[in-house]
């Protein structure tokens, strides 16, 4: 029996993927669960449709935070810091500071979108992820330097 999965079922198949499966166990699990529906010819086409719908959703979005990561790329993030000889910071550099330089720089970023291992704790320049929807990361430098006392 041909159904469409309305939801991922480990082992048989993702969400939109038309299976064959035993007319028993559509029948009396995943049909009344909701977890298929009846392959006809009708809920063929609204699955395709759906498809269309979400391939252009997912586009839409990709260009709008490729135009982003561009933005986050051209910003300057440079934090002036008192440090130890030794080159380590009193204090650190957290991604709450690199969302506050970056809305400084008129690009709003979710703190929790920069992935930020640890705070950086020492001098010198690193770069830094920022996951965007899409699946696109965009990179930014950031650079410590020592404050003049």
């Amino acid at each position: 029996m041909e159904i469409i999965l309305t939801e991922s079922i480990d082992g048989l198949g993702e969400i939109g993927e038309i299976v064959n499966v035993k007319p028993g166990y559509a029948r009396n699990y995943l049909l009344p669960k909701g977890f298929a529906v009846v392959a006809d010819q009708g809920n063929v086409k609204e699955v395709e449709h759906q498809k269309r719908q979400l391939e252009r959703k997912a586009l839409k979005i990709a260009k709008t935070s490729e135009a982003l990561k561009a933005k986050i790329e051209a910003a300057a993030c440079e934090f002036e810091l008192r440090a130890s000889e030794e080159g380590k910071l009193f204090g650190s550099v957290t991604s709450a500071d690199i969302a506050a330089k970056l809305a400084a720089a008129d690009v709003e970023i979710d703190r929790k979108k920069i992935q930020l291992d640890e705070a950086i704790k020492s001098l010198g320049e690193q770069t830094v992820n920022v996951k965007l929807p899409g699946n696109v990361v965009a990179e930014i430098k950031v650079s410590v330097v020592a404050a003049a006392e």
